[in-house]
């Protein structure tokens, strides 16, 4: 039997706090940033970049208790190729056992000109004294030249070797714009490896922006051609667009096994977790349909989706929702679903119905959901109790309503009933658009009865809420009650009405 071969691991490096944390409006406070930071060390990320320690007195205190309080993880800080931004880092660094100082200088054209306004050797020379300067404070030295996709290639081969051999550990190549295509990024990453002759004493890392919506695709890339760190954060937050998104870099190496012999150390169970927390904490909502932790990810509404996922959940999901800290997956009951998964969310509800009711529940079901985006369970549960409070054999069922009122206006109300398999309609004016509807009612039906309560209540959520009328009546010494469930509360007051002269017809 052939020995399983090993598995690379692939470090992930979070950058949340730092990178994160500079989305518009997603400032967190230092309490924030603690809890974030503990929850990643749940998660199981390798390295936290807690901060921009010179950035702030504020950032300085954060990273500072950051390294403090994590333990397990490699804390990291940023820092510009500036001696003042350097030891910044160190000492906000300082409480750390694992720690590692990330310094910075742009190499690209276009920032070397307008920018910095330095020239190639310049550039050389500073990255080179940095990482020399940071080494001495901490052994784990990060080197990114940043807009490293924009800058010519024989010069960053240049850097690269230079700061590796000034004491770099870690090199990271930086979209900073997300400018690369994924078959571009492939062949720097390629030639990175290629021509820089002392590549294998360093850690290769990438950091992917997402403005062309290409961060994860280039991470992924980058790995296949030797990349051994990404750079990433939850829910893809971050400057502009965001960063490559943890979850789906994460996910998409775990799920896609076939054609990875890679492994992280995310504990993927706890991902959802992480992704709700960060979105409370920064109030950056996630997007319904992100991929892996949108509310949408596991969600099916279309019919044949359901049908497949209830006989076969790898039908239409390739991941389990278990797997990345979700319960399970939620079929969406809408207009676009079947009898297939109506059934099935009855059954969990506890509903056991005959076949002719559930035709008849289903009916209503997707009568209301033309109506509603969503069904949800207290509707379904509004719908099936009506078809089991004794209404197997209805006398009178409501066709149309339809409702003349206003502030200056005497309300008057059409009714369109069956009865008795014949459509009847008639029309009655009264103090309110319900008085009128009731009396119209009355002019059809031969029960006279006497309304002793009525009351209405919102039974479920949103602007589309479902109303639900509830009326008491007593005709011929017996006292019945009658429920009605519409968006319309006018339709729910006529179908309550009616509900409870079926059941005085039944009595």
């Amino acid at each position: 039997m052939d020995e399983e071969i090993k598995k690379e691991k692939i470090i992930i490096f979070d950058t949340t706090l730092r990178d994160g944390e500079q989305s518009p409006g997603a400032s967190l406070t230092q309490k924030a940033k603690i809890e974030i930071a503990h929850q990643l060390k749940a998660l199981g990320v390798d390295i936290i970049e807690a901060g921009f320690p010179v950035s702030s007195r504020g950032d300085f205190e954060a990273v500072k208790m950051v390294a403090k309080e994590v333990k397990g993880p490699v804390i990291c800080g940023l820092a510009r190729s500036l001696k003042k931004d350097i030891d910044a880092a160190n000492q906000a660094l300082s409480p750390a056992k694992r720690r590692r100082i990330h310094v910075f200088l742009a190499t690209s054209k276009i920032h070397m000109k307008y920018k910095l306004k330095k020239a190639e050797e310049e550039i050389l020379r500073q990255a080179v004294w940095a990482v020399k300067y940071a080494k001495k404070k901490c052994p784990d030295v990060e080197f990114s030249p940043e807009d490293a996709t924009r800058t010519d290639p024989l010069f960053l081969y240049r850097v690269i070797e230079a700061v590796i051999e000034a004491g770099a550990t870690t090199v990271n190549i930086p979209d900073t714009v997300g400018y690369a295509m994924p078959e571009e990024f492939e062949r720097l990453i390629s030639g990175i490896v290629r021509s820089v002759p002392n590549i294998d004493k360093t850690i290769l890392s990438v950091h992917c922006h997402n403005d062309l919506g290409l961060a994860v695709a280039n991470s992924i890339a980058a790995i296949v051609k030797g990349a051994r760190q990404v750079e990433c954060t939850v829910n893809g937050i971050g400057e502009r667009a965001g960063n490559a998104s943890m979850e789906e870099i994460v996910m998409a190496l775990a799920t896609r096994a076939d054609l990875f012999n890679i492994e992280t150390s995310v504990r993927t169970k706890e991902i959802m977790k992480a992704s709700r927390l960060v979105s409370t904490l920064t109030g950056i909502p996630v997007q319904p349909n992100k991929a892996i932790v949108g509310g949408n990810a596991f969600s099916h509404e279309a019919g044949i989706h359901q049908d497949g996922i209830l006989k076969k959940r790898t039908t239409y999901e390739i991941m389990k929702p278990s797997d990345v800290g979700v319960g399970e997956s939620h079929l969406v009951l809408g207009k676009h679903s079947g009898r297939h998964a109506f059934k099935d969310r009855l059954k969990k509800l506890g509903f056991h119905l005959k076949e002719k009711e559930i035709d008849s529940a289903f009916e209503e079901f997707k009568a209301l959901a033309d109506k509603k985006k969503e069904i949800f369970d207290e509707d379904l549960e509004t719908i099936v109790e009506g078809q089991i409070a004794g209404l197997r054999k209805r006398c009178f069922k409501l066709e149309e309503v339809y409702v003349e009122s206003g502030n200056k206006v005497v309300p008057k109300a059409t009714i369109k009933l069956k009865i008795k398999g014949k459509i009847i309609t008639r029309s009655s004016t009264g103090d309110g658009p319900v008085d009128a509807c009731y009396k119209a009612i009355d002019k059809m039906v031969r029960l006279r009865g006497k309304l002793l309560d009525y009351q209405l209540r919102a039974v479920t959520r949103g602007k589309d809420a479902l109303g639900e009328v509830s009326v008491k009546m007593k005709a011929k010494g017996k006292i019945v009650t009658g429920r009605g469930a519409s968006t319309d509360i006018i339709e729910a007051s006529a179908l309550a009405y009616i509900n409870a002269l079926n059941r005085l017809a039944a009595k």
